[in-house]
């Protein structure tokens, strides 16, 4: 049953992003990855090269074998086995020795948990088992009461939609339009608000560069989450 009268206080659904925007592995994500694809394929392709930011979890597995010469059918066959072995992975790699919240997370997530004009949720790449041991490692699992994730859709640019269909069903409201934030370290991220009709907060805490955020024209970019304007100074003032 929803809560009308918290419905009728919340404003905003922000959604965040998680690998360089929340936090940083420091490689030990891609490194499980690669290990899971070489035990269920023999293969993890042209790994070392790729580029990762801003894309789901499938697409990474579909394009690295693609790569590598194996058909999409094949893949999807092995694509649950692929996944399965990497959250086994991510389980035993990642601690709080190695995952860490990037600059100013804490602060704007506690910020934001004090307000009562805010939901605060996630959109990430990730599939949601790894995002969760991600979130867990980092000390930073308990901050989202939604999310969409790359084991909902393969094409990122839809997650805002998903994100949208559970915040109705938890509070009675889809947040339209720039009522929904994306917040997101890489290119992908801004695109991806803007195929939902978000607002679109851009965070150069990642391996994109500036420059190259800037060009798409965010609603705002920050150079990182401690920045004296993130988000509850900023997001909260405008309507």
């Amino acid at each position: 049953m929803v809560d009308s009268g918290w419905q009728e206080k919340v404003h905003r659904l922000i959604l965040f992003d998680v690998d360089g925007t929340l936090l940083s592995t420091n490689g030990q994500a891609g490194e499980a990855l690669g290990m899971a694809l070489h035990g269920t394929f023999g293969t993890a392709g042209p790994i070392e090269r790729y580029s990762w930011a801003g894309k789901t979890d499938p697409q990474i597995v579909f394009e690295l074998l693609a790569e590598a010469g194996i058909p999409r059918a094949r893949v999807e066959r092995g694509l649950s086995e692929v996944f399965d072995r990497y959250c086994a992975h991510l389980a035993r790699m990642l601690s709080p020795d190695n995952t860490r919240p990037l600059a100013g997370v804490r602060e704007v997530l506690d910020a934001l948990a004090r307000r009562s004009d805010v939901a605060v949720g996630l959109l990430t790449g990730n599939i949601r088992r790894g995002a969760d041991i991600k979130l867990h490692a980092a000390g930073l699992g308990d901050n989202f009461a939604v999310g969409a994730y790359g084991s909902d859709q393969e094409d990122r640019n839809r997650l805002v939609a998903v994100a949208r269909t559970r915040a109705l069903a938890l509070w009675g409201d889809e947040f339209p339009g720039t009522r929904t934030v994306v917040v997101g370290d890489a290119e992908p991220d801004i695109r991806c608000a803007r195929a939902g009709g978000a607002y679109a907060v851009s965070v150069a805490s990642g391996k994109t560069a500036r420059e190259a955020l800037a060009a798409l024209q965010p609603d705002v970019l920050l150079d990182s989450l401690a920045s004296p304007l993130a988000l509850p100074a900023r997001l909260g003032a405008d309507g």
